[in-house]
């Protein structure tokens, strides 16, 4: 008598994986708590975490989005000025310390910085460089809309039951002076890059930990009964800056991200993984996922992955609104990603 004896079938490679079509491997995933459309959900992280939100408000949840699109904007319209892109309007939070640094802003434990970049006489948010892609009219209404934002992710951590977070990047760029991070380096979206101020991190295991669970600690302070549910994002590095191949960089990076995750659910009993990552990226899914640029996840992929989100929780994966399903609906529900704008920068061989 041994301990394997006595495993379930999903314990096994041959059982689960070798001896099946791998659109018929079950079990991936066993909720630790669950969720139910009567549960304020936000949403925020890294540009695979958007299809979350999505897939949950077309099955019927309750996806809290604290900052609505102007009544006057189209839906298409809505997405370029990246209005119900995540719970509240941040743009990509990609580092586990960008969303340290929004949660200390928003909830008043850091002042928020006053820096603002201008071009052309238009003005751009550091801190959300791609939310106006044509730049706000002036310093004063950066200000007013990223104000608007902070308010809008406190009303989420207070009024959510369930935060997902999706972990996306451990590259990083900070101010040296005054030590706040960055999303994108300066120069690149938006802002002029400075070497003497602006400062590369690639950050490690024990700081992306560190900065996960302070940050959740902050928002249990305020909201005792918020549940978290982590996730890694599948989708590759654009580009890095660490002097690897992006493939080492790409696979170094999430593989830090998949072992913070994976430590602080299994940690704290408010916080559980769910394993989108492995979804894609694992060898038995042949890359099939992938579009051509072997970056992208396609349509597929994602409703793939949403299956057995929902199959987790006992639901089932069809959309309750028919209009979510169209092509034109499929463009609106593709993420939004600034990190992409990155692929500009690099120079072919002729």
């Amino acid at each position: 008598m041994n301990p394997y004896e006595k495993l379930p079938e999903k314990a096994f490679w041959k059982l689960s994986v070798s001896s099946k079509s791998m659109f018929d491997i079950e079990e991936l995933w066993s909720p630790k708590f669950k969720l139910s459309s009567k549960d304020k959900i936000s949403t925020y992280g890294s540009c695979f975490a958007q299809h979350i939100g999505f897939a949950l408000k077309s099955r019927g949840f309750d996806w809290l989005v604290a900052e609505k699109a102007p009544e006057r904007l189209s839906a298409e319209n809505a997405k370029k000025y990246n209005y119900g892109i995540f719970s509240a309007r941040t743009g990509n939070i990609y580092t586990t310390s960008l969303l340290k640094q929004w949660v200390e802003w928003s909830l008043g434990k850091v002042s928020v910085p006053e820096e603002v970049w201008e071009k052309d006489g238009r003005f751009f948010d550091p801190f959300r460089p791609a939310i106006e892609p044509d730049g706000f009219s002036s310093k004063e209404e950066v200000v007013k809309s990223r104000n608007e934002a902070l308010r809008c992710f406190e009303k989420t951590i207070l009024d959510s039951d369930v935060m997902v977070f999706t972990l996306g990047l451990t590259e990083s760029w900070f101010n040296s002076s005054f030590l706040y991070e960055y999303p994108m380096c300066p120069g690149t979206v938006a802002g002029r890059y400075n070497p003497s101020v602006h400062k590369f991190e690639s950050q490690s295991y024990e700081k992306a930990k560190k900065n996960l669970a302070l940050s959740l600690v902050m928002m249990r302070k305020v909201n005792p009964e918020l549940k978290f549910l982590l996730t890694v994002s599948p989708v590759p590095l654009t580009a890095s800056n660490s002097g690897d191949s992006v493939i080492v960089a790409t696979m170094h990076s999430k593989s830090i991200l998949r072992a913070v995750a994976g430590q602080l659910a299994k940690d704290k009993d408010y916080v559980d993984y769910f394993p989108s990552y492995e979804i894609i990226n694992s060898p038995c899914f042949k890359g099939v996922f992938f579009e051509p640029n072997l970056r992208g996840v396609n349509h597929v992929g994602v409703d793939f992955v949403m299956k057995h989100f929902f199959s987790g929780f006992g639901v089932g994966s069809e959309c309750k609104k028919s209009s979510l399903v169209g092509k034109s609906s499929r463009r609106n529900m593709e993420a939004v990603c600034e990190e992409e704008l990155l692929d500009a920068f690099g120079k072919e061989v002729l």
